[in-house]
């Protein structure tokens, strides 16, 4: 399946901004047997002093842009054409719990998807005796890590409210887990945190979603959103499977991914600093379009 995204980011500033440094990761990447970009391309708006685009430790698209000149509003706009084409879900030939331990220990990489890197504690994930509590409810005794994952993430899908009101994108996990509501961001993390507690490798991915719009309506340019789910690293012969807790589903043909990482601190949209004072106020707008 092949798809046309657009994406625009705006910000205004109560004050001019004397200057500013920011890194960005929008882009989709390709990832081979799962998505193909074709063509994609990144402006600004004022044109930054200085741009660097790179791929960061995860191999994720990131740009850095700095700003020397003052300006009152920053764009981003983003567009890419992403065909993808994900494997179909197989038997399930993951380890249990126990020979997960064996597994990750014999693993001696450290590259950027070895499964150490997602073990522990990071930013937005603390290792939380009630969400590894949470967790240890889904079955585990002679399950297979593919199994305690989905069922996992059925749970978590069917235990919280979708609520955009309730959190923001500083919102840790152990926060939204006692809220028991959110949006994707907080039921990925959620659920990456009682994996983690349970000895699983999980990780964030961040990307988009196809949308479908209610039966009779019309899809609403712009309406479609940024979205997360989640990697769990089934073992040596399974490899990484995708979950999506927000829709209790495997990530299928439908989500398009931008990046991976730890959590949201490592693929946010825009991160950075501004030499400002006052508030400001920032805008989105997406559209996921399937090439007919």
């Amino acid at each position: 399946m092949q798809y046309d995204i657009r994406l625009n980011l705006h910000y205004d500033y109560a004050r001019a901004s004397g200057g500013g440094r920011h890194q960005i990761r929008v882009l989709p990447r390709t990832i081979e047997g799962v998505q193909r970009v074709i063509a994609s391309s990144l402006s600004c708006d004022p044109k930054p002093t200085e741009r660097t685009d790179f791929v960061d430790f995860f191999g994720n698209n990131a740009t850095s842009i700095l700003f020397r000149e003052e300006h009152a509003t920053l764009d981003i706009h983003m567009s890419a054409r992403v065909a993808v084409s994900r494997p179909e879900t197989g038997l399930d030939v993951s380890p249990d719990l126990a020979g997960l331990r064996k597994q990750i220990a014999d693993v001696r990489s450290l590259a950027s998807d070895a499964p150490h890197h997602f073990l522990g504690a990071s930013d937005f994930v603390s290792i939380t005796p009630s969400i590894t509590d949470y967790a240890g409810a889904s079955p585990t005794g002679g399950a297979s890590v593919q199994a305690v994952a989905a069922d996992f993430c059925r749970r978590v899908h069917h235990d919280f409210a979708y609520d955009g009101d309730a959190t923001t994108v500083a919102t840790k996990a152990v926060d939204a887990f006692d809220l028991k509501r959110g949006v994707c961001q907080d039921f990925s993390h959620v659920m990456i945190a009682g994996l983690r507690g349970l000895g699983i490798p999980a990780g964030y991915v961040s990307g988009f979603l196809r949308t479908r719009p209610p039966p009779g309506k019309e899809r609403l340019e712009g309406a479609d959103a940024m979205h997360a789910w989640v990697a769990v690293w089934c073992g040596r012969d399974a490899g990484w499977q995708e979950f999506d807790p927000t829709n209790d589903m495997r990530a299928g043909n439908e989500h398009i991914v931008v990046g991976y990482g730890r959590d949201y601190s490592d693929v946010a949209p825009i991160v950075g600093v501004l030499k400002t004072t006052g508030k400001q106020a920032g805008e989105q707008s997406v559209d996921v379009v399937p090439v007919e």
